[in-house]
């Protein structure tokens, strides 16, 4: 399988590319905005999905750690390398400046869903803090829905449920 972009609302298509020849033209109409556009197979028009894309999780940019985003409906994977302060988690949508954002067509994520707050505590080791943006569809630990003002402390491992897309945090290893 593989996805393409809308360019009206840049949300993902998915087609099977095995049906199809190098070279030939489709049509495409956007289930989210209806807009119609056409490509041409070839090589540097097609995206893979998440699932075939690598990811260096041993690079320098995974710092302060990281998180797998995982679409509860077409499997999709996509790792986030988190920074420190405030990282902003939503839906990536134009116009939306967020410094997280995922690409997903799961429409009861907002574009500023959550914020995982990354900082050094005094003894020097990364401390992970979650709240809701706050969010329509609210944000869940572990299956418990976070209130408007609720700071929770997270752990490597923690589970965290926007819309319908489950966030796994990895946490940065200790230096021992």
């Amino acid at each position: 399988m593989k996805r393409i972009l809308c360019p009206k609302c840049e949300n993902y298509l998915s087609f099977d590319e095995t049906k199809y020849n190098e070279g030939q033209s489709l049509v495409f109409v956007c289930e989210h905005c209806g807009k119609q556009f056409s490509i041409r197979l070839g090589k540097t028009k097609l995206k893979a999905t998440r699932k075939d894309e690598k990811f260096d999780e041993d690079a320098g940019q995974m710092e302060f750690g990281s998180i797998t985003v995982v679409e509860n409906v077409f499997g999709y994977k996509q790792v986030l390398a988190l920074q420190e302060g405030d990282n902003v988690i939503g839906r990536r949508c134009v116009g939306t400046v967020i410094n997280t954002p995922i690409e997903t067509g799961d429409m009861s994520m907002d574009r500023r869903h959550c914020i995982i707050n990354v900082k050094r505590n005094k003894q020097g080791e990364i401390v992970y803090t979650l709240r809701d943006a706050p969010s329509l569809t609210g944000t869940f630990l572990k299956n418990e829905i976070l209130g408007d003002k609720d700071r929770i402390r997270i752990e490597d491992g923690a589970v965290i449920t926007i819309g319908a897309t489950s966030l796994i945090l990895h946490a940065t290893p200790m230096n021992d």
